[in-house]
């Protein structure tokens, strides 16, 4: 992102806060924003994808109190192009000058300097200007790429959490030119931008604006004699192999952040992020609720009129006993607490165990003598009878 797009864009306006907001009620909008445009909830919505990185950007600016106050100042001054009008207006009295705000020729005949003081500081941090006056050139530090990586998990594992082996290509410094880009390790520094990686280009108001080099590529360094393998960009494709530890309790589809995990930077700069998406495969017994596990168990229709101790199976752990009451419907609920899966905080959601009654399809003579005993016994009965008489009233 360029310095010009950097001072116009109102991250405040993004986020929907006021300038004078603190840091509690930044971090509020952020979250709230970043929930309704993330990916993973608008799958193929390009717009909100876009969305959403404009959110992540404004946050990364106005979250770091660093960042904020550099933007801030930088908007303060910058306008269209150039200075806003100061006190009196465009046409007003009030005066300034910019070899006082910027270090211009200096009294007693010294030689013009470059950004000085508070306001050279900020500037200079802002924009990642070159090295000063007498202080060489320098190339900038650039973060590795993020990685995207997929895993598929048992059952089991999900909720229990796992260490899985991932293989990984993503670009990293050239073993053979050992990240030079050169073949014989002597690049030379770019004569565009002085080894700075950025070149800048006048925007009005005797102010210039800086942008990637385009003959270095952004590195400030350009090879002589480019390397065979990365063709002189010092990069190459590698790959490895990490142990990842996948936390406890994670479901399907959920995508892991791992920080600094991801392809390694260049000229010193930090590692980007690891992404991992989780696919769980179903077990033949148990299901999934948020935190909780589900279990359907068959009851014979004795247990569920008279009442019985059901014996239920929980997840790689001892069985546990339910207590049916007489009269327990088909289909009720029962709980059974801590069974579940690994929240969080590392507590246990519950195992939800919900009762089949089981109807037998091949009866004993001495089976169907009872169940003809009990017909008779409650053949005044009739369950369907409210069913009409509802039915007769709607």
């Amino acid at each position: 992102m360029s310095t010009k797009d950097f001072v116009e864009k109102d991250y405040y306006k993004v986020l929907g806060v006021p300038k004078d907001a603190t840091e509690a009620e930044i971090k509020k909008a952020y979250r709230k924003l970043a929930r309704e445009f993330h990916p993973d909830a608008n799958k193929g919505d390009v717009s909100a994808e876009e969305r959403f990185k404009e959110i992540s950007e404004a946050n990364d600016i106005l979250g770091d109190a660093k960042k904020r106050k550099e933007y801030d100042e930088a908007r303060a001054l910058f306008g269209n192009g150039g200075f806003r009008p100061g006190p009196g207006g465009a046409g007003g009295s009030f005066n300034f000058d910019l070899g006082d705000l910027f270090g211009g020729t200096q009294q007693g005949g010294g030689q013009a300097g470059g950004f000085g003081g508070g306001l050279g500081d900020v500037f200079g941090g802002l924009f990642n200007r070159g090295a000063g006056p007498g202080t060489g050139t320098r190339t900038q530090p650039r973060r590795g790429q993020d990685i995207e990586s997929e895993v598929t998990l048992s059952f089991t594992e999900a909720v229990d959490g796992a260490t899985v082996p991932l293989r990984m290509s993503s670009q990293a410094p050239c073993k053979a030119c050992s990240g030079t880009g050169d073949k014989n390790g002597t690049p030379r520094v770019c004569p565009t931008c002085v080894g700075t990686g950025q070149v800048s280009r006048g925007s009005g108001g005797g102010f210039s604006l800086t942008d990637p080099c385009a003959d270095c590529k952004g590195r400030g360094l350009i090879a002589e004699t480019p390397c065979d393998v990365c063709k002189g960009s010092g990069r190459a494709r590698s790959s490895r192999t990490m142990q990842v530890r996948i936390p406890a309790g994670v479901s399907n589809g959920q995508r892991i952040r791992l920080r600094g995990k991801g392809a390694p930077g260049e000229r010193g700069g930090p590692a980007g992020d690891l992404y991992v998406v989780v696919h769980v495969d179903s077990h033949p017994v148990f299901g999934r609720k948020d935190d909780n596990l589900t279990v359907t168990v068959p009851v014979t229709f004795a247990e569920a009129a008279l009442g019985a101790d059901v014996k239920v199976p929980t997840l790689n752990g001892p069985s546990v006993t339910l207590k049916l009451p007489p009269g327990t419907p088909n289909g009720r609920t029962m709980r059974a607490r801590g069974k579940g899966a690994v929240r969080k905080d590392g507590t246990r959601g519950d195992l939800l165990v919900t009762v089949e009654v089981a109807v037998p399809t091949e009866l004993s003579d001495k089976a169907r003598e009872a169940l003809e005993m009990y017909r008779e016994a409650t053949e005044s009965e009739d369950p369907r009878s409210a069913l009409f008489e509802s039915a007769k009233g709607a």
